[in-house]
């Protein structure tokens, strides 16, 4: 089964629509999961799924019983088959596929990010998903940065290559989580870069306008995602305030701490705390709180070290209101840099291509993605890695609810990445 519905008849549009209807978050992309690993068995790829595809041990903010039993039901409405929802259930939802080319060459691995986020779609007319039926399914959650589009780009990919006759072998890597920092490093826990060549990271939009392409990235910004949670002591807020403990108050002063960080000469730098939850009414001295944050930097030691002020400034509140504060790390990125050889690589395909209008050697991310982890990892066995942007000229900025992408983008990236593939980069001279 795959998904109960058809997937091989579909063109990359039709792939992008019907992956955005059906947007799932961090491991728990269990019906996207499945379908994709369906389609890619169909073409003839060897897939690995499940734990051999992912390995979750360590992974830190795994979602709860609760919240994967939701999603399997989700997924099983969808239609997914429960046969293969057994093997993903508990997070596993990674995909890993291989291909012989039949000609002798190197291992190319191209990375797609699978995941959704947490956000209500736009019902505005003008919101094209909206406007021509294909909105998100579940209300709460969206593809608001164009993986549905890589998902799409992936599969039109797999299809054209499942004819053979390019050098080498390639391996495509659905990546679960990318959204959190979670994902990469999990997949290559289980051996998912392993032998690999050249990976060709892939991103849609990012600024650049439809028919443009960008051949390389530059500006990653490592992060840290911390989950603290303040532990103080109920009392009546009128009777007896001096008895409680308020975490509410440790958590908001942290809080206003962390963006009072001073910035770095050597780096540039982000703070920002994008949730406070706490207490249970207004006459009751807040007990607990949970506060989530998230530090970037243009260096890794830079992030490093805000991440160890941070925890300072984290502790010190709590010493300051007599609560506990337990710090969790829960997602991490790191910085990497794009090989010449594969951004020129990525550049001829691109240039050759009648509907690029434009290309770039280099685009500023100032951003953070756990491809990262797998380019740095490729590079330290020898091989040579890029992340490559294909315009969207997307009408909102990535996670907003009216983020869309023009789907012209779609056919571009597929073409970039077979023409890079069928056609092996040069020896550096």
């Amino acid at each position: 089964m795959n998904g109960g519905i058809a997937v091989g008849g579909r063109d990359v549009v039709g792939l992008r629509r019907l992956f955005h209807a059906h947007p799932e978050t961090a491991f728990t992309e269990f019906w996207t999961s499945v379908t994709i690993a369906a389609e890619l068995r169909r073409l003839g790829y060897r897939v690995l799924t499940g734990a051999d595809a992912i390995d979750l041990s360590g992974v830190p903010a795994l979602p709860g019983p609760r919240e994967l039993a939701r999603a399997v039901e989700r997924a099983r409405a969808w239609g997914a088959d429960d046969d293969e929802l057994r093997v993903v259930r508990e997070g596993h939802t990674a995909v890993v596929a291989e291909l012989d080319g039949g000609v002798p060459g190197p291992v190319t691995a191209v990375r797609v990010d699978i995941d959704a986020l947490p956000l209500a779609e736009s019902a505005e007319p003008g919101h094209a998903p909206a406007r021509e039926g294909f909105a998100s399914r579940d209300p709460e959650v969206m593809h608001a940065c164009g993986h549905d589009g890589h998902i799409a780009v992936g599969l039109e990919l797999a299809r054209r290559l499942a004819t053979g006759g390019f050098p080498g072998r390639v391996r495509l890597l659905f990546q679960p989580a990318e959204e959190g920092g979670r994902g990469a490093r999990a997949m290559l826990g289980a051996g998912a870069v392993a032998g690999v060549d050249r990976l060709y990271a892939l991103h849609l939009g990012l600024g650049l306008p439809a028919g443009e392409v960008a051949a390389g990235t530059s500006g990653f910004f490592a992060n840290a995602k911390l989950r603290v949670a303040f532990a103080g002591r109920q009392a009546h807020a009128a009777h007896a305030p001096e008895e409680g403990r308020n975490a509410l108050l440790a958590a908001a002063q942290a809080a206003l701490g962390l963006h009072a960080l001073p910035r770095f000469a050597a780096a540039d730098t982000r703070v920002n705390v994008g949730m406070l939850r706490a207490g249970t009414a207004p006459n009751i001295v807040a007990a607990d709180a949970e506060l989530l944050l998230e530090l970037r930097a243009t260096a890794g030691d830079v992030c490093d070290e805000l991440a160890r002020r941070a925890r300072a400034v984290l502790t010190a509140a709590g010493a300051a209101h007599e609560v506990g504060v337990r710090i969790e790390r829960i997602g991490a990125a790191t910085t990497a840099a794009c090989d010449p050889a594969a951004v020129r690589a990525i550049a001829a395909a691109a240039r050759s291509l009648p509907a690029v209008t434009r290309v770039h050697t280099d685009h500023r991310f100032g951003a953070s993605d756990d491809a990262t982890f797998l380019m740095r990892a490729v590079q330290e066995q020898g091989g040579r890695a890029t992340f490559l942007v294909a315009g969207a000229s997307s009408p909102a900025p990535h996670h907003s609810p009216a983020f869309d992408i023009d789907e012209a983008c779609l056919g571009i990236a597929a073409d970039t990445l077979e023409r890079a593939i069928r056609a092996p980069e040069k020896e550096s001279p």
